[in-house]
């Protein structure tokens, strides 16, 4: 799978659909060389790439009735809806051990994406030179604006990565994959619409114009990015791994009922999909090899 890319779409709980995807992964030792996710989708691969089976579920499932896990309660009191130095640090710290040490010694490459909040632009951060932060900075990639504070971090302000890169299939691209599996974590058909509320915003971050301006544009980012990846599947560029039924959830969702039903159409879908994923990876070999056995022009 030389020069082939693993990419994670965020989405908050929705993630736990990517997380039954790559349960099926791990279940079937597959793993892809690189490997580049925002807010949840790079949560659910830093498990995947320590190689603990079942944590995702754990974490992501069994936990999410906690208060301290997602309240309102979290919002009135710490101002972020999600809690996150529960989730970024007594988690992985005390209740589900996060395996650092497995993570920083997997053989692909990492990349998570951050939002700056000063250049309004995207910071990636790769595990190579920053695998022991990988918790600091996963929390920055799941800082969402409104629920979660800005995170301070490599002399920089940081928030969700999803702001300005929420599919960073051109990232992988530059990195030199001509091949990209992708796991989304919305329907087929899926676009953004204009946000409504843009006076708040801009008073909410006023002091923050370049993240303003990277917060409402958001939206046609993620359009103009997902007709991208629409032509470059049509020509085989791309393989996608979508919830095949409509979601009755969001980001937000906290009936475990329902995120163990998105989880198990996660392992679904990609078992299902597993003869024409291995069938395309195979396709690339294949490529590979008549490549580099055609004659010299």
């Amino acid at each position: 799978m030389e020069r082939t890319g693993l990419v994670l779409e965020g989405g908050g709980m929705r993630g736990v659909y990517t997380a039954g995807v790559l349960e099926y992964f791990m279940e079937n030792n597959l793993y892809f060389p690189y490997v580049i996710g925002v807010s949840a989708g790079a949560c659910i691969a830093a498990s995947y790439l320590s190689r603990q089976k079942g944590r995702n579920h754990t974490v992501n499932i069994d936990y999410v009735s906690d208060p301290n896990y997602l309240s309102f309660q979290n919002l009135l009191k710490r101002r972020q809806l999600f809690g996150m130095d529960f989730i970024f640090d007594h988690i992985p710290n005390n209740l589900v051990p996060f395996d650092l040490e497995g993570f920083l010694q997997s053989p692909e490459t990492f990349i998570v994406g951050t939002t700056d909040c000063e250049t309004g632009e995207t910071v990636y951060y790769n595990k190579e030179a920053n695998g022991r932060d990988i918790l600091t900075i996963l929390r920055a990639s799941s800082s969402l604006p409104f629920i979660a504070p800005i995170v301070e971090y490599d002399n920089k302000k940081l928030l969700d990565g999803g702001i300005t890169d929420s599919i960073p299939i051109r990232k992988s691209e530059n990195d030199g994959n001509r091949r990209n599996l992708l796991v989304l974590t919305r329907n087929a058909g899926y676009l953004k619409k204009k946000p409504k509320m843009d006076w708040l915003v801009r008073r909410s971050f006023k002091n923050y114009p370049k993240l303003t301006e990277a917060i409402l544009a958001r939206y046609k980012v993620y359009n103009e990015t997902m007709a991208y990846i629409e032509e470059q599947e049509k020509q085989g560029n791309l393989f996608i791994i979508r919830p095949s039924s409509p979601l009755e959830m969001d980001r937000i969702e906290r009936n475990p009922a329902k995120l163990e039903k998105l989880y198990q159409q996660g392992l679904k879908d990609a078992e299902g999909l597993s003869d024409p994923l291995l069938k395309w990876l195979d396709k690339e070999a294949s490529e590979k090899i008549t490549n580099e056995k055609a004659p010299a022009l």
